[in-house]
């Protein structure tokens, strides 16, 4: 914007520095004033130079304009030095720019605030990095589920899991995975999503990762629920009539089955009755062994008080005191801090317990220098955890993912609802329990709250 008076103010300047160059032509040429030509001549200089000056004005303050634009610097502000000059209207056009510049700035900067805010606390981890795995943002959640507190190449990833690393470093635009990782103590369902986007004309990966071990193991626990719900009613509708008609019918057949060795249908009598019976106690072993099964679905909802874990163990010691002694297993427990407490329910607290201390005195039978220890501490999120570990042969890897699941068990008289039963009383407790084991050396049962 050209102020209105700067033509007039250049073309006044320019006749008045004519005009005196003129005038010290004159006196240098037609008189003796040389003294006066000299003053003429100094003015005109002086004219010269504030004419550059009142022309360069205007360049130096778009200079410094487009400098606070490029390196977006709107702290500077512009003032009219030359007070007539004829600059006002260019100052104040100056100074709206760098207002609404800055305005702009600030608007941006908010809206990226808000932006960082939102994805900070959304639940889902967010990685995005460059091709080169230069990690341009990384959020809270994302941190918080791979145990990292900073994050500049994908590559340092490696230190958590090889096999994250390998899949993210190959990820496509648009790609689905399901990445099983153990970090610590946790077995993760790893959900990964990629998106593709392009930030400063370098293409981008946006990563999106959610652990849903938690909802695929509700999921598998709610099927197996109601997998055993129909079976088991199925099946006793079928057993009951069974078991009660061969009831019936021993009892029918009970006078008759003391026929003298002579008759000729004492044997044939005899193996019906036997055969009748038979089918009696099978088909009552049957409901009774259906019964147990019908656990799984009949827990009882916690009743939650605050509890210490100190009594806990106490309880779990005496009424596992006999079964240590008969197997020459050292028992300890450990806990930190003492006074350490978790609200949920004894009862079914103390039941987890029990089956997880009952498989670990049979997975030491026959071991030398048998030992179970029961640990209690809080995890890296003040939430606490309860541990049990042996020294006994352990649990191979291809069975460790099957040892929850209903009906599986590496026992030869296992009934494989033990491990199940005691992962539907941490679902009610909202918390999980998971295994690792190294055969022969420990095998470690944890349970979160």
């Amino acid at each position: 914007m050209i102020p209105r008076r700067f033509p007039i103010n250049c073309l006044l300047r320019v006749a008045l520095m004519a005009a005196t160059i003129l005038l010290a032509v004159c006196l240098f040429l037609g008189t003796d004033f040389f003294a006066a030509a000299v003053f003429a001549s100094l003015a005109s200089i002086y004219q010269a130079f504030a004419l550059l000056r009142f022309v360069t004005r205007t360049n130096r303050d778009l200079t410094r304009l487009m400098d606070s634009i490029k390196y977006s610097d709107f702290s500077q502000s512009f003032s009219n030095d030359l007070q007539g000059a004829g600059f006002e209207e260019l100052t104040m056009a100056f100074n709206e720019v760098i207002n609404e510049f800055k305005k702009t700035k600030l608007e941006k900067e908010e809206h990226f605030r808000f932006l960082q805010t939102i994805i900070d606390h959304v639940g889902i981890g967010l990685l995005a990095f460059n091709p080169e795995g230069e990690v341009e943002l990384i959020n809270n959640a994302a941190k918080r589920l791979l145990k990292i507190s900073h994050l500049k190449n994908i590559r340092n990833l490696q230190s958590v899991s090889l096999v994250l690393t390998e899949k993210l470093r190959n990820l496509a635009p648009g790609g689905n995975h399901l990445i099983k990782l153990q970090l610590d103590e946790n077995l993760m369902q790893l959900s990964i999503h990629a998106t593709g986007f392009v930030l400063r004309r370098q293409q981008m990966l946006l990563v999106a990762m959610q652990n849903i071990q938690n909802e695929l193991e509700e999921k598998e626990m709610k099927s197996w629920q109601n997998l055993i719900r129909v079976l088991t009613h199925e099946i006793m509708n079928s057993i009951a009539p069974i078991a009660s008609l061969a009831s019936t019918a021993n009892g029918l057949l009970a006078s008759d089955c003391g026929l003298e060795q002579g008759d000729p249908r004492a044997e044939r009598l005899q193996d019906v009755c036997d055969a009748v019976e038979t089918i009696e106690k099978r088909s009552k072993g049957l409901i009774t062994f259906i019964e147990k099964y019908r656990e799984l679905t009949r827990i009882p909802q916690p009743q939650f008080k605050v509890i210490r874990i100190r009594d806990i163990f106490d309880r779990i010691q005496f009424l596992m005191k006999d079964q240590f002694e008969l197997h020459s297993v050292r028992f300890s427990a450990q806990i930190d801090p003492e006074t350490l407490s978790l609200t949920a329910d004894p009862a079914l607290i103390e039941q987890v317990l029990i089956n997880l201390c009952k498989n670990a005195v049979e997975a030491l039978a026959g071991q030398t220098n048998a030992k179970i220890q029961l640990l209690a501490r809080m995890d890296g999120l003040g939430n606490p955890v309860i541990q049990v570990s042996d020294n006994g042969k352990g649990i191979h890897e291809d069975a460790a993912d099957r040892i929850f699941i209903p009906f599986f068990t590496t026992k030869p008289k296992g009934s494989g609802i033990g491990l199940s039963l005691s992962r539907q009383i941490m679902r009610l407790h909202k918390g999980s329990i998971s295994v690792r084991s190294t055969p022969g050396v420990e095998t470690l049962f944890t349970l979160k709250f």
